[in-house]
């Protein structure tokens, strides 16, 4: 087993990390830029390295800085949560090549499958389907307008690197193209460093589905059950949950059964989601987050597995000793992602001091958070506060739990999206499962006379 793990991450999958450590009898290490000094992850882990300033490039982005915190440390493994170095193949390859663990695949894989157009490939090579597009990256606005005349329109130019929704851009007739791949590239470029796109085929009315995957090193695949992630805010996921609301057993046969192909194709090492749209009865693969996701707790509850425990098991050598196939979930689960945004203002991000904090308890609900009374949410990272997970026998069940879970919750002192989260919980459509990517599009967060905020159609009258 691993000795000691630097956590090169901050928040709440900072803390789930060294809470995973603690479990499994491993010394952790946290590090901090001087913004994050009263973090939660600090105090709890056993050791905690400065390595910066606020700014992330100076700090959680600051390879040098980390690399030398878990030589100081005598770390022999680090864990990079998600976001931040999660995917960076370099720093993965740094950690090979000076003897420390990268807790993730090996680097070459994650260079191979976080050039989205390579991924596509791959995908394609195990045969996995994959969304029609170009084959390969498109260097000029001309040869999007070749696929254009192939495949017809609607199409969306998407960044070969990265992800969140930055360099996409949805075209709709051959007059648009030129402006949309100027734009896709040039915004790819800024955020990515990399402004190579390639072109797919704009699905309509989609569903965004994914399959969670564990591997280790003797080629053995662990497949989970679906996570459905269409309740989305610029193209960012706002609410997850599994089983997917009213797929066919055969799409879920199927995601599962071409997750597994890709995985064991690749020689996959470690927790990875494989990621589909769904849509007209198909499913098409869109790409594979080499990592653990934020919502990697809706699949722990309705799986019963500690993903973190085990991705830190297999970085250890260890086999994987959960079923080879999991099957159809047990009850349903569903994860709120709590930001520090204004629903109400285009979800202007937020700072400040959390004045209050009372987090929700009782059956079959989880916090994941690192929120504190008295802790100031800095301005620097990424707007997740809290998760909120509810877990009960079947969907009808797990939206009421989560909708008596949201109410407790209180953080008073900044704006956040837990209205918003209510707001969905109360929409006739979510109820009924009609999610798809463009749920929150058509509508708009409102308040009644009494103060009341919920959804309503755009253009219509408030309910």
């Amino acid at each position: 087993m691993i000795g000691k793990v630097l956590v090169a991450n901050r928040g709440e999958v900072a803390l789930r990390v060294v809470r995973a450590c603690r479990e499994l009898g491993i010394r952790s290490v946290a590090v901090y830029s001087t913004a994050d000094a009263d973090s939660l992850h600090c105090a709890l882990a056993d050791e905690a390295i400065c390595i910066g300033p606020p700014p992330a490039a100076g700090s959680y982005l600051n390879e040098a800085a980390i690399i030398s915190a878990a030589e100081l440390a005598g770390a022999d493994a680090i864990h990079p949560g998600y976001g931040f170095l999660a995917e960076n193949a370099r720093f993965a390859e740094i950690c090979e090549r000076v003897g420390i663990k990268f807790v993730g695949p090996a680097s070459r894989t994650i260079a191979r499958m976080g050039d989205k157009s390579a991924a596509r490939h791959a995908a394609e090579a195990a045969g996995v389907p994959i969304t029609p597009g170009s084959d390969g990256l498109c260097e000029s606005a001309a040869e999007v307008k070749r696929v254009g005349a192939e495949l017809g329109y609607p199409l969306v130019i998407k960044a070969s690197a990265g992800g969140g929704g930055k360099g996409m851009r949805v075209v709709r007739s051959e007059a648009e193209v030129a402006e949309a791949f100027t734009a896709a590239s040039r915004e790819a470029g800024a955020a990515f460093g990399d402004g190579a796109v390639y072109v797919e085929r704009y699905l309509e009315k989609l569903r965004h589905v994914e399959v969670q995957v564990l591997a280790d090193s003797s080629g053995t695949a662990v497949t989970f059950p679906e996570r459905d992630c269409s309740i989305q805010r610029r193209y960012q996921k706002l609410l997850e949950e599994s089983p997917a609301p009213g797929l066919p057993a055969e799409a879920r046969e199927g995601m599962m059964g071409a997750a597994t192909a890709l995985v064991e194709s690749l020689e996959y090492e470690g927790a990875g989601t494989v990621e589909f749209v769904y849509a007209e009865g198909e499913f098409y693969f869109i790409e594979m987050n080499t990592r653990l996701q934020v919502e990697h707790p809706v699949t722990e509850m309705v799986s019963g597995v500690d993903i973190v425990a085990e991705q830190l098991k297999v970085a250890s050598g260890e086999p994987l000793v959960v079923p080879k196939y999991v099957g159809t979930p047990e009850g349903h689960a569903i994860e709120f992602r709590i930001n520090a945004e204004d629903p109400k203002r285009n979800f202007l991000p937020q700072a400040g001091l959390v004045e209050f904090y009372n987090p929700p308890g009782g059956p079959g609900v989880r916090v994941d958070s690192h929120l504190y009374a008295g802790y100031r949410v800095p301005p620097y990272y990424d707007s997740l506060l809290a998760k909120l997970i509810v877990y009960a026998a079947d969907r009808e069940a797990a939206i009421r739990r989560g909708a008596r879970a949201l109410d407790e919750f209180a953080i008073l002192g900044l704006e956040t999206t837990l209205p918003l989260q209510l707001a969905i919980l109360e929409d006739e459509e979510f109820r009924r499962g009609g999610v798809t990517t463009s749920f929150l599009a058509g509508r708009e967060l409102r308040s009644d006379e009494g103060g009341l905020l919920r959804l309503a159609a755009l253009g219509a009258p408030a309910a």
